[in-house]
């Protein structure tokens, strides 16, 4: 088994690392020797979490960005660029979910969940993979994705048209950059277990509800997602590209 060693001193750049799964993404890196740029839109949590990060990496740093606009983006990635020298591992995990009933769902709401989760993801992809075909880097690009890229649930219906979009961004980017040998995955987690999401499993009736479609029945964690991102990003992931990992528990399988 791969102790993921070949990522010390990749340059990592995490898209939404200053709270939950990024964050847990972001110190599996560092703990691994990368060197790791976070990002996001609020400061104090970037900013925390770095101090954190830098107890083990030294040289981790954070930028910040609100990627429903492209040109923070564009800042934000040339950044990062003109900081590490290279991007070698791009995580999109940046992403928000606004839970209505579909005939409630204003112009506002999709626009803010489909720029933040697809056109944000997109944006940054293609920004990021510009550096690596100019620079000729085999670059990895990951995004963070979701279950209900596969399945449809209650309340969720921009969330689940932008996932499910980003999965088959994930395809076409990994055929048109291929013969550059970028590798552009997804993993799509099930609901995990976060300070976030601990909000609304305090409905005992939604937690219930989740867990009846879990067949190993239980939540996942975000350990369990950054065990598949450092898996597409390892040495191991070479010849794997257009793929998702779905860490649902089961649910998609059934």
């Amino acid at each position: 088994m791969s102790d993921f060693s070949e990522l010390e001193g990749k340059k990592v750049l995490i898209v939404g690392g200053g709270k939950g799964i990024g964050k847990d993404i972001a110190f599996a890196f560092a703990r691994r020797g990368s060197n790791v740029i976070i990002t996001g839109r609020n400061e104090d949590d970037l900013r925390k979490t770095t101090e954190e990060l830098r107890e083990i990496k030294p040289n981790c740093s954070y930028l910040t960005a609100d990627i429903q606009n492209v040109h923070e983006i564009y800042t934000m990635i040339d950044a990062a660029v003109s900081r590490l020298g290279q991007i070698d591992v791009l995580i999109n995990n940046a992403g928000i979910n606004i839970p209505k009933p579909a005939l409630e769902v204003t112009e506002e709401d999709w626009d803010r969940v489909l720029d933040t989760n697809l056109k944000g993801s997109f944006f940054c992809s293609q920004r990021a993979g510009k550096y690596m075909i100019e620079q000729q880097i085999p670059g990895k690009i990951i995004n963070i994705v979701s279950q209900m890229a596969f399945v449809g649930y209650i309340k969720r219906v921009a969330y689940c048209s932008s996932k499910g979009g980003a999965v088959q961004m994930t395809k076409a980017l990994a055929i048109e950059w291929a013969p550059h040998q970028i590798k552009v995955n997804a993993v799509a987690p099930t609901f995990i277990e976060t300070d976030f999401t601990k909000q609304m499993f305090d409905d005992e009736d939604f937690y219930q509800d989740v867990i009846s479609r879990i067949p190993l029945g239980t939540l996942a964690k975000p350990s369990d997602v950054t065990g598949a991102v450092l898996f597409l990003a390892s040495n191991m992931a070479n010849f794997i590209t257009g793929e998702t990992i779905r860490v649902d528990g089961g649910w998609t399988a059934i």
